[in-house]
């Protein structure tokens, strides 16, 4: 008989689910918002949009065009780089797509100018297009590190040439499609703003999900009166206080530095608390990550 480890089969389970919901919430913006709207998403998924207007092959779903562009980028990821996050780039692939075509099935209607009536449709469909597929996205990269097809041509190249820089690659991708967009949609410029927009709007999004869960200021304040100003944050800010015995070069004098991170919305506290003690010197920055006990 199998024996089945639970710690492996609940972790591939959790992967399963988050490939399933990310593809889901992405197929939300593009069945409702991108398709009906004409504009294209980023990347390869842009590239797959364009080919699809282009060829108005209305009898063919635009979630094939979507399949035949990623899918074999993405096998060869499963092939060349890395088999576990190929196989769950394809199943979040797959949702994505044919997730498009369940909305239709059910008979959910997009939010277009044909349905709505209104002549700000297209605007307001790149915003929500950028806001939804960005939340999936976030969801891909935080779970796996990858969310499409710009990944995984980037993480091909970077096998067969260690020194590419990843971010050039990815800029050359959303470059091109937003180039394409202009002659694919009838050389508008409409579409070829959306384009931009959607991707902006989308990468606003995806950074502050990713960086924004965990983001903190770390305050050092240098004092003569530590242990003062270090209870008060303690007390009233909740966090944790690290001392550090300093020299002033000038002065020659001993001193102490207080560190302590803080949230964003307790900055304003910790002004305060700060200006009760004359002579004191601080100066904070932003930290992108903050692990372990955050609380005091």
């Amino acid at each position: 008989m199998i024996k089945i480890d639970k710690k492996i089969f609940s972790s591939y389970l959790i992967d399963l689910c988050v490939a399933v919901i990310a593809g889901l919430i992405v197929s939300v913006a593009y069945y409702f918002f991108q398709n009906s709207n004409g504009f294209a998403p980023g990347g390869v998924g842009g590239l797959a949009t364009m080919t699809y207007h282009f060829l108005k092959l209305g009898n063919i779903p635009w979630a094939y065009f979507m399949l035949a562009f990623n899918i074999p980028i993405f096998i060869l990821v499963t092939i060349f780089v890395n088999k576990k996050l190929g196989a769950f780039l394809i199943i979040y692939m797959l949702v994505q797509s044919f997730g498009t075509m369940l909305w239709e099935a059910v008979g959910f209607k997009p939010y277009c100018k044909e349905i709505n009536g209104g002549d700000f449709e297209i605007v307001f469909a790149c915003i929500a297009t950028g806001v939804i597929s960005g939340v999936g996205f976030s969801i891909m990269l935080r779970h796996f590190g990858a969310s499409g097809g710009t990944y995984a041509i980037s993480a091909l190249l970077k096998r067969a040439n260690p020194a590419l820089n990843i971010a050039y690659v990815s800029f050359l991708m959303d470059s091109s499609v937003v180039a394409i967009a202009f002659f694919a949609y009838g050389m508008k410029i409409t579409p070829v703003i959306c384009t931009l927009i959607n991707l902006f709007i989308a990468n606003v999004v995806v950074d502050n999900l990713l960086s924004g869960m965990k983001i903190g200021f770390k305050f050092e304040i240098i004092t003569d009166k530590p242990e003062e100003l270090s209870a008060e944050l303690i007390e009233k800010l909740h966090h944790g206080v690290t001392e550090v015995r300093v020299e002033g070069m000038y002065s020659h004098t001993e001193k102490f530095m207080v560190v302590c991170i803080i949230r964003k919305k307790q900055i304003g506290e910790m002004m305060k608390i700060i200006k009760k003690y004359p002579g004191t010197f601080a100066n904070y920055s932003k930290v992108n990550e903050v692990f372990g006990r955050f609380r005091k």
